[in-house]
């Protein structure tokens, strides 16, 4: 509320006799005095009243009051910024909650989830892909056995076998339950892969942006894995080269030395990597795509393995799981500008199972109907991948070639070239029987191995894997987990929050 200021007539009338006096001692000055000396009386200000100074003195008062309150807000404002620093560092520091020792680890190993294993995955998972100061999002960096001090490792997602099989009661067999605390140590190798290869792949999802090098993509993805997995010669590392297939091709391409592909806007790429604990392999992969055109596409294959995946299980006859998958996969139907595909499944393209230091064991998976009527069996670990095409749905071989595997059952080939006998020792030494490329060759420290190893792809000691492309101008995608066929149950162990 404003005030309103008056001022008594008397002091107006004492201020016009004060300037009539003023006037006429200015006409008394002596002449003779020169004009530049005359002083000049400045007029005397009006004495201020009782109520003007009372009125001054609330004004100062309420604003010191004023001024208290602000600086109080101030210091207020500090102490509660530098307390919740204070309480965000000391939630970084807090380490993971420690797990109960009274829990039967024997009894609680074949039931789905571990309530304590799953909440520590979860904070370890958040603290790795945390941004940094800039927004920038920062790669995970601490190893997989550090963030899981037991060495408990997180169960992937635990399904019951079909009703249609024998093994539909194997859940609650005490029998079936035993034999299942046998591999434990399996299943823990297994699951550390699993774990290294969901928190790799989920940052890449985050990272990859169109405008990126093919190279570049590939060696983020290995450098981020290999930390992860604590990389040690044979006993832990990537089980092959990462497939970044794009577009028509469906797989095996990984970039060479120099390749200059650049990641496109309007690519489907198919981001194929494998980690591994001891030859405990895990397989899995995923489609990228930035335009959401190609999203019916992608559905239909992640439906396509979701159903495979479904159907698998202990006794069930592989082309049975073929045709659910074909059946399912050739359902769907993309519009792309204007045109409408069906999405085929690419029929020579298959899952397969997987053994220590073998990515392909024997057994085949097919995608579609018609295939081999072998059944599945006990403690066999299947990689189960579907591919989906707008194009013919057939593969052939086409590009320069990147991978390359020793034959596993090669038998001792004698040896003329110098060259080849050091360019397979290398790869002894660094990859076994596992797939390896030539970035990887150049990375262990060979030079001028181009005519080595041929020699040794003629020889049939390594095999060559060169890109599977179906016609150009299509479109394929991917999706694939790893399985385990456990006594109690399946187990699919790669299975993470992002499909």
């Amino acid at each position: 509320m404003a005030a309103v200021e008056t001022k008594p007539v008397e002091v107006q009338d004492n201020l016009v006799n004060d300037e009539e006096k003023e006037e006429i001692n200015d006409e008394n000055v002596d002449e003779n005095v020169s004009d530049e000396k005359k002083k000049k009386k400045k007029p005397k200000k009006p004495k201020k009243t009782a109520a003007e100074k009372a009125e001054a003195a609330a004004l100062r008062e309420a604003a010191a009051e004023k001024e208290a309150a602000e600086k109080a807000a101030k210091e207020a404002e500090k102490a509660a910024a530098k307390e919740a620093g204070k309480l965000k560092k000391q939630q970084q520091k807090v380490e993971k909650p420690p797990v109960n020792e009274d829990d039967d680890d024997d009894d609680d190993e074949g039931a789905p989830g571990e309530g304590g294993a799953d909440a520590a995955k979860k904070k370890k998972k958040k603290r790795n892909k945390k941004k940094g100061a800039g927004g920038k999002l920062v790669a995970p960096s601490v190893p997989i056995v550090e963030q899981f001090k037991d060495g408990k490792f997180p169960e992937g997602e635990i399904m019951q076998y079909p009703d249609s099989t024998t093994a539909k009661d194997r859940f609650t067999s005490e029998e079936k339950r035993a034999l299942d605390r046998m591999h434990l140590d399996i299943y823990n190798e297994l699951r550390l892969a699993a774990e290294a290869h969901r928190q790799t792949r989920q940052y890449m999802q985050k990272w990859i942006k169109p405008g990126m090098t093919m190279i570049e993509i590939c060696e983020e993805l290995e450098t981020t894995a290999r930390r992860l997995i604590g990389e040690k010669g044979l006993e832990a590392g990537l089980a092959f080269p990462t497939g970044c297939s794009r577009n028509h091709c469906a797989a095996h391409y990984t970039p060479n030395a120099g390749d200059p592909t650049v990641l496109e806007y309007d690519d489907v790429t198919k981001i194929d990597f494998g980690t591994h604990i001891k030859g405990r392999i895990i397989d899995c992969a995923f489609t990228l795509s930035f335009n959401p055109k190609y999203d019916k596409l992608l559905e239909a294959v992640k439906d396509a393995t979701n159903t495979g995946i479904r159907e698998a299980g202990i006794d069930v006859r592989l082309c049975d799981i073929g045709a659910a998958i074909q059946e399912v996969m050739e359902s769907y139907e993309v519009e792309l500008d204007g045109k409408t595909y069906q999405v085929k499944s690419i029929r020579n393209l298959n899952g397969h199972s997987i053994s220590p230091y073998r990515i392909h064991s024997g057994k085949t998976v097919p995608i579609v109907k018609g295939g081999e009527t072998t059944r599945m069996e006990e403690n066999e670990f299947y990689a189960i991948e579907t591919f989906g095409s707008t194009g013919r749905g057939m593969v052939h071989d086409d590009m320069d070639c990147s991978h390359y595997m020793k034959n596993f059952d090669a038998p001792f080939v004698p040896m003329r070239l110098q060259s080849s006998k050091q360019l397979l020792g290398l790869i002894n030494k660094n990859f076994g029987t596992l797939a390896f490329c030539k970035r990887w060759l150049d990375r262990a420290g060979a030079t001028k191995y181009q005519m080595a190893l041929k020699d040794l792809c003629d020889k049939g000691v390594v095999e060559a894997y060169p890109p599977l492309c179906d016609v150009k101008g299509c479109y394929t995608a991917q999706y694939e987990h790893t399985i385990m066929l456990r006594p109690t149950c399946k187990e699919v162990v790669s299975r993470g929050d992002d499909y």
